[in-house]
């Protein structure tokens, strides 16, 4: 296929699609003539991934470039490629070291790790975005004095599982590589503002069921 229904089937106009060519994010064309090149459906699929990183995660070019390159790593297995890709998300701010509550919530982050079981994960991700977040956020509660003990946060861990199953399942029904990371990359981004939004919708029914009926009594 030319330059233009590249464009058309990917959705991404024209002069993008020559930036990422310049910046090495996607690999050139087999060329035809001096001006002209030809793609193929491994470009489309190479396309998406960079759409997805780069318009939908907001990963910046740099970044993007490391996924990439792991996605050609052979000394990676899917799970790395997969990590890393979710990884080079934008993550909130950083734990401050040297801070108590900081220090507390790390210990409380890796108790509850511990306690679900997931000694492997801790292990792999003590120094992962989504980890360094999670220390960020308790400590947050733990300033502003909320309950963020173990037994507080386990419930939103469990749902979380149940929530990565749901995530795996969808990033399955791709069936390449390309096509998987793509996912990944796209379904935790736009999935969040649903779980988001399902979250304070349950949140109206359950506060409609414990106390709505008490009011309307009254």
């Amino acid at each position: 296929m030319r330059l233009a229904e590249l464009s058309r089937r990917s959705g991404v106009p024209t002069a993008t699609i020559k930036y990422y060519l310049r910046e090495g994010l996607v690999p050139p064309g087999r060329r035809v003539t001096a001006t002209q090149s030809e793609y193929d459906d491994a470009h489309l699929e190479r396309l998406r991934l960079v759409r997805a990183l780069v318009q939908v995660g907001r990963v910046p070019i740099a970044s993007a470039r490391d996924v990439l390159a792991a996605l050609e790593d052979d000394s990676l297995d899917h799970n790395a490629r997969l990590g890393t890709a979710v990884g080079a998300l934008p993550h909130g701010p950083e734990p401050a070291e040297d801070d108590a509550s900081d220090a507390q919530a790390h210990r409380t982050v890796n108790a509850l790790l511990a306690q679900l079981g997931w000694e492997h994960t801790q292990r792999r991700t003590e120094e992962s975005p989504a980890h360094r977040m999670l220390v960020t956020a308790v400590a947050t509660l733990t300033r502003l004095g909320y309950p963020c003990a173990v037994e507080d946060l386990a419930p939103y861990a469990r749902a979380g599982s149940q929530l990565a199953e749901s995530d795996l399942d969808l990033i399955e029904r791709y069936e390449s590589p390309d096509r998987q990371l793509e996912a990944a990359v796209a379904l935790t981004v736009l999935y969040e503002p649903v779980l988001l939004s399902l979250r304070r919708i349950a949140q109206a029914e359950e506060s409609h069921r414990r106390f709505g009926a008490q009011d309307a009594g009254e």
